[in-house]
């Protein structure tokens, strides 16, 4: 069976946290809750519009996008992507690119400038992702300012963002 004939994508809702995050244990095991980016997104909702989660054909979630909106220095319009999971069995096929492209489509049309994460460029830089300036964007705790990365929905938003990142 090919891959579209078994997969589909939809919203997450909040009726998925705890398949998500069975899913996000077995794919970043326990240290994932140390990271800022976790931080960023205590206390806000577990889904927004722009969460995507692609699902096999008996509605198991094989991939989870989350995107939680944030400001930067106080400046609103901007989105904090993560945790981008895929499931091990499904990685390299698409998923993951595929759910940014939907969520990015729907960020935009609501009228948001920016998407950031802490992340490899080496493999964000596919999906239009570039390194943030030094010092222009900071998120709370710790976070190596090499790997904030950010991509432009709208084009030349980014210096109009420079301060500390906090969920809204």
């Amino acid at each position: 069976m090919s891959q579209s004939s078994i997969l589909a994508m939809r919203p997450i809702t909040s009726a998925d946290a705890a398949e998500i995050s069975r899913m996000h244990a077995e794919v970043f095991g326990p240290g994932r809750f140390a990271r800022s980016a976790y931080r960023v997104r205590e206390g806000t909702p577990f889904a927004t519009p722009f969460c995507r989660a692609v699902v096999d054909e008996s509605g198991r979630i094989i991939a989870s996008l989350r995107l939680t909106p944030v400001t930067v220095g106080g400046t609103p319009g901007a989105l904090l992507l993560g945790p981008l999971a895929v499931h091990p069995t499904f990685a390299n096929q698409g998923n993951g690119r595929r759910m940014v492209a939907d969520s990015f489509s729907a960020a935009t049309e609501a009228g948001f400038e920016l998407v950031l994460l802490v992340g490899n460029l080496s493999y964000y830089a596919r999906m239009d992702f570039n390194a943030v300036p030094l010092g222009q964007i900071r998120l709370p705790g710790p976070a190596d300012p090499a790997r904030l990365l950010a991509r432009e929905l709208v084009a030349g938003a980014l210096p109009e963002f420079r301060g500390l990142v906090v969920a809204v």
